[in-house]
């Protein structure tokens, strides 16, 4: 990840390092959420560890994460006997893009305001007219 803003706006960004910058998701978890996307039908953690070749928690650390950034959904399946099993799919995109909207609106606010209080500190500061320093009595 870039140090700092203009660094970032030099790089070649393409929409999937959206959700890096939004949610911090790392490469396993970009490559779950890819194959649950491409997956025509929702996946278990057992079917996600098989294709991902991870063992069975490291799939669901993963699960969890894009759970926890709102880009995946669980869902839970009953078998006949009254038993269950999860499964997880992503979000709908539309829904994803809107929270990021907002993320974004809300990131541009809060920055918005850091500048205004950052110039009123300063040009404060800067126009603030400054006592002479007395000189040395050596």
């Amino acid at each position: 990840m870039p140090d700092s803003m203009a660094a970032m706006l030099e790089q070649d960004l393409e929409c999937e390092s959206l959700l890096d910058c939004f949610h911090g998701l790392n490469d396993l978890d970009r490559r779950v959420f890819r194959l649950l996307v491409e997956s025509d039908d929702p996946l278990t953690v057992d079917e996600l560890a098989e294709e991902i070749d991870r063992e069975r928690t490291t799939a669901y650390r993963s699960l969890q994460r894009l759970l926890d950034a709102g880009i995946v959904e669980k869902n839970r399946e009953s078998f006949e006997s009254g038993s269950y099993y999860d499964v997880f799919s992503p979000v709908a995109p539309d829904e994803i893009a809107d929270d990021m909207q907002r993320l974004l609106n809300d990131w541009y606010a809060t920055v918005g305001q850091l500048i205004a209080e950052f110039r009123d500190k300063y040009e404060t500061q800067a126009t603030e007219p400054t006592e002479p320093t007395p000189p040395d009595p050596e």
